[in-house]
């Protein structure tokens, strides 16, 4: 098959697509359905013939999600189940950052990306070399690394977090390392969230998400006015001002938890549009209501170039090894943490109480 021809929608296509139909239905239309339904029997068909797994992230359409996801999740869980996996080859459905970490994490096994433009605003705001000048400014201090960032950037950090652990791994490294200040990079509005939740004074970088940066307080207000039942959450990469007018504020795997388990009768997740999709598919007699602000970087993955990187074993993600063992050491100190019995969220009552960071 030359790449963008369409396989057929045959009454077998349809058996074996079903199930992955009755998840996305509400989200793709019947004439939609006709394209993917054969590439997703297709690239299933692949997966076996080749030993491979796709790791789907949060934010991937729900046709990549459902049809074609072996592993589903925030960038370090996929990550993690990567690394346990059999598979020989990893597909990374996502951005090139979360490739670089399952190569880190699964040295021994063939890492493709769909696309090699498939980036990041906030991993892309920071460089090793930036990390090492950081170092030399503030000598003593723990340096904690959001694990969106690049492998180079990672072997320069004491200890990696996510947005559900990342107050949990800042006050651990302030005990351990014995100080009362740790520097918090790349994203300044985690920092400035983190900051509200701990007496842990943060030093800051002006990086950015800019599919969450663009969200502000007024939007949330003026959704609330036209949607008053409806329960709001936030992802910490907001802006604070962002938190302060929300009812909850977690990580992605937070969100998801809570909507699965209160079971509102009407939500808005502020955060990329193809999370309230894909969450939408469980999560029978919640109404979402969708403020869109999409990934351009997410959305250059689809189903067409997952099965072009299956074929023609496109695009390999490699790194330094010196480097991929740095920036291991820093990604396993955080895994060595003992988990938090539900995934983090962050408490509005202290968010509300202005603490300050120190920009870098």
């Amino acid at each position: 098959m030359a790449d963008g021809t369409q396989f057929p929608f045959t009454p077998a296509v349809e058996a074996a697509t079903s199930p992955f139909w009755e998840k996305v239905k509400h989200h793709v239309t019947p004439m939609e359905w006709r394209l993917h339904a054969p590439l997703i029997a297709e690239i299933n068909r692949l997966k076996r013939e080749k030993n491979a797994v796709i790791l789907a992230h949060n934010y991937m359409t729900p046709e990549i999600f459902h049809g074609v996801g072996d592993y589903v999740g925030d960038s370090l869980g996929l990550a993690k189940e990567a690394a346990k996996s059999d598979a020989a080859i990893i597909v990374q459905a996502g951005v090139h950052f979360m490739a670089e970490t399952s190569k880190i994490l699964s040295p021994e096994k063939t890492v493709l990306i769909p696309d090699l433009s498939a980036g990041c605003s906030l991993a892309s705001s920071i460089t090793g070399a930036d990390v090492r000048l950081i170092k030399q400014r503030y000598p003593g201090l723990p340096v904690v690394t959001y694990v969106n960032t690049t492998a180079d950037v990672k072997a320069e950090t004491d200890v990696c977090c996510t947005s559900a652990n990342a107050v949990q791994v800042v006050e651990h490294v302030a005990r351990e390392w014995g100080v009362d200040r740790v520097i918090l990079i790349p994203d300044e509005f985690l920092a400035r969230n983190v900051a509200r939740q701990t007496h842990v004074g943060i030093i800051a970088w002006k990086g950015r998400c800019e599919v969450h940066e663009r969200f502000t307080a007024e939007d949330i207000l003026e959704l609330k006015a036209a949607y008053p039942n409806a329960e709001v959450l936030a992802h910490p990469e907001c802006p604070a001002e962002v938190l302060e007018v929300s009812d909850f504020a977690g990580s992605t795997a937070a969100m998801n938890d809570y909507v699965l388990q209160k079971k509102p009768k009407q939500v808005v997740l502020i955060t990329e549009c193809s999370m309230a999709d894909n969450v939408a598919a469980d999560a029978v007699g919640t109404e979402f209501v969708r403020p869109c602000n999409l990934c351009p970087y997410m959305k250059k993955i689809s189903l067409q170039n997952i099965y072009d990187a299956l074929v023609h074993n496109r695009h390999e993600v490699t790194v330094d090894p010196a480097i991929a063992e740095r920036a291991r050491l820093a990604v396993q100190r955080m895994v060595d943490l003992p988990p938090p019995a539900v995934p983090a969220r962050y408490d509005l009552v202290k968010a509300r109480h202005h603490v300050d960071v120190e920009l870098i």
